[in-house]
């Protein structure tokens, strides 16, 4: 049987790339030691998902692992050898304030763990596909210097820009200008990952997110834009808005949707690929935007307050131009709108706080 080895497996994208990956017919391993609660506390745990797959997903084996752990990473590829199809790596230190507080670990983390599986996948399964879920942080702040125009809800691009259509594509710079401590771990890794694909011909693709969401999500202030201001809405705790007049976008993909690219992927690998990947023009929204939706689902005001001093390196606005991975490959679309992931998180948090989780 082939198998799937996912990282951060119980945390967002691996969850989902857990349940589909299983759905298609492999056996998967997934390695998390739910160190997003180390990050950032108890209610960030991803324990209560790691239960609910390795009580419902088929073929499911559970590695409690830390991938800075090289031996152990070594141990468990040198075991399955050439049965791995793919590596779904997703696990990372995701915050750019939680980084700045320990920038050892953010980087060793983001890139040091990132080569050590790198390694192991060339050494023990050079044909097997490496997949990265990088960040559009790796560009830094350079889309703030993009000509944008202040609207009532939201900075837009103005229309006469050539990324104003479809939006940021990948030939905006990485080089010079300011990314967060996360920002250059997450591009560090990053450029390994095309560099493993160049140098030694491995199949290996970089996907640079822009916010990715859904159900699954584990918010936290520091790391989960709407899975954390959905949890806010929905148990009416403050929320704290980090400059730009709350008037930052963001274009927001569903968990399925990006699963379902990098499963698209897997079935037609490439070397080296590099792709802008988010919700585009078919999902955006600025602060004020989803608060206004946020309010509309659980009936209530939400309680926020806006502070002037925004996150070092944070995008004033970024929408995804997804084109070059439609053209890679054309049956892959977005299916899941802004709304309707929202209605999603508020749902899940709705039944998790019954539950006690």
């Amino acid at each position: 049987m082939s198998v799937a080895i996912v990282t951060g497996s119980a945390g967002l994208i691996g969850s989902e790339a857990v349940r589909h990956f299983a759905v298609k017919g492999l056996d998967v391993v997934g390695i998390d030691n739910d160190m997003r609660s180390q990050f950032f506390g108890a209610e960030a745990s991803t324990t209560w998902m790691r239960k609910e797959m390795e009580a419902g997903v088929r073929g499911y084996r559970h590695v409690d692992c830390d991938i800075r752990d090289a031996a152990a990473v070594e141990r468990l590829f040198k075991d399955l050898g050439s049965s791995i199809a793919c590596i779904v790596h997703t696990a990372a230190q995701p915050s750019h304030d939680w980084a700045a507080k320990d920038p050892m670990t953010d980087f060793t983390v983001n890139a040091q763990a990132t080569l050590i599986l790198l390694d192991a996948a060339r050494r023990y399964a050079k044909d097997a596909v490496f997949l990265f879920t990088s960040t559009n942080k790796v560009y830094g702040d350079s889309p703030n210097r993009l000509p944008l125009v202040e609207t009532d809800t939201r900075f837009e691009l103005d229309p006469k820009h050539p990324f104003a259509a479809h939006g940021i594509d990948e030939t905006m710079t990485i080089d010079a200008s300011t990314h967060s401590i996360f920002g250059v771990s997450k591009a560090a890794a990053d450029l390994m990952v095309q560099e493993y694909g160049r140098y030694f011909g491995m199949k290996t693709a970089c996907f640079r997110g822009g916010c990715l969401t859904g159900p699954a999500h584990s918010g936290a202030e520091l790391h989960g834009f709407l899975a954390y201001l959905a949890k806010c809405a929905v148990a009416d705790r403050p929320y704290t808005i980090y400059g730009h007049k709350a008037k930052q976008v963001r274009d927001n993909i569903h968990a399925r949707d990006f699963v379902n690219a990098l499963w698209h992927v897997f079935e037609k690998p490439r070397v080296a690929e590099v792709y802008n990947m988010g919700g585009a023009r078919f999902a955006n929204c600025s602060v004020l935007e989803a608060i206004r939706i946020l309010e509309g689902l659980t009936g209530r005001p939400m309680r926020w307050t806006l502070s002037d001093e925004a996150r070092i390196g944070d995008h004033i606005w970024w929408i995804s131009d997804v084109r070059k991975f439609q053209r890679h490959y054309p049956n892959w679309r977005l299916t899941v709108d802004l709304k309707s992931t929202l209605s999603e998180i508020v749902e899940a948090l709705q039944v998790r706080a019954k539950a006690g989780r």
